[in-house]
């Protein structure tokens, strides 16, 4: 056998096993869930700026890059659906990534009426294996 097709197979080798680690996901429990404390479906909130308070109930937070089994940190989305469950959460202005473990935020939104999600990524910022994310609400902003 030449060293070319010893190198091909080498290859395919680390190919598919860097494919295999890609599509992993990782299980939570079946109890597990996630939701926002604060603020409530159909809350009106004046001025633009408020606290978002994000709970996790039956698994644990943990940053972005620490593998621990039951954990993950929150995704918040804004004015969005959900994002392909198999595929890592996007990170852009309507999908907000909270990668220090964060559990709240200070939002500013421009008035009017907005959706907000809670989405739980695992260490690579891809859902878990059943998806762990939180009922849509609404809330109106307010000059």
């Amino acid at each position: 056998m030449s060293r070319y097709c010893c190198a091909g197979v080498a290859m395919a080798t680390v190919l598919a096993a860097s494919l295999a680690g890609a599509a992993e996901t990782r299980p939570m429990p079946e109890n597990a869930r996630v939701y926002i404390l604060w603020p409530g479906d159909g809350q009106v909130i004046s001025g633009g700026k408020f606290w978002v308070r994000m709970g996790l109930s039956e698994a644990g937070i943990a940053p972005a890059g620490v593998d621990k089994p039951y954990t993950g940190h929150h995704h918040l989305l804004i004015d969005t659906d959900l994002p392909p469950l198999g595929e890592e959460i996007p990170n852009d202005r309507h999908h907000l990534h909270f990668g220090l473990g964060q559990t709240e935020v200070r939002l500013e939104l421009p008035p009017g009426r907005h959706t907000l999600q809670l989405l739980l990524g695992d260490t690579n910022h891809v859902p878990h294996n059943p998806p762990l994310f939180s009922k849509k609400i609404t809330v109106t902003v307010v000059p």
